[in-house]
């Protein structure tokens, strides 16, 4: 079967919510209204939703943001990243991370970051062994009360 498929920064209302149902199987706590709000805070910091869509329909998104600091200098972070759980294991994945290094390489980003929950095995194992990515630290935080 031949499909097409293209990626595209989401920022229509239409776009956004073609994008939200891909994304909200990563993200289970958030319902619509929810995203929007918090959409909307992060567009301000810089925030984008790109979607990779197969005959049309969203099939993977990413969540990104440029960002500069003194250990990883001017990077991409990847907040989300999220393949719908009927189209895994089918190439969207890297389609989209080959997409964020090339759109990285544009805007002067020497690195590309993400983040990982400790129980997504699955996860790990496409970014170190499929994506050559380095594993290079544990991530900790603490609820401000």
């Amino acid at each position: 079967m031949n499909s097409h498929t293209f990626i595209k920064h989401y920022e229509s209302k239409d776009d956004l919510v073609k994008g939200f149902h891909v994304l909200k199987q990563l993200r289970t706590h958030l319902d619509e209204q929810s995203f929007f709000e918090l959409y909307e805070e992060m567009k301000k910091e810089g925030y984008h939703l790109i979607g990779l869509e197969e005959n049309g329909v969203t099939v993977a998104v990413a969540g990104i943001i440029i960002l500069t600091n003194l250990y990883n200098g001017k990077h991409v972070f990847v907040y989300d990243l999220v393949t719908d759980e009927t189209k895994r294991s089918s190439g969207h994945g890297k389609q989209l991370l080959d997409y964020l290094y090339e759109f990285g390489k544009k805007h002067g980003c020497q690195l590309i970051t993400l983040q990982s929950g400790l129980q997504r095995i699955d996860a790990h194992r496409f970014y170190e062994d499929k994506m050559e990515y380095d594993k290079l630290s544990f991530s900790y935080s603490k609820k401000i009360k």
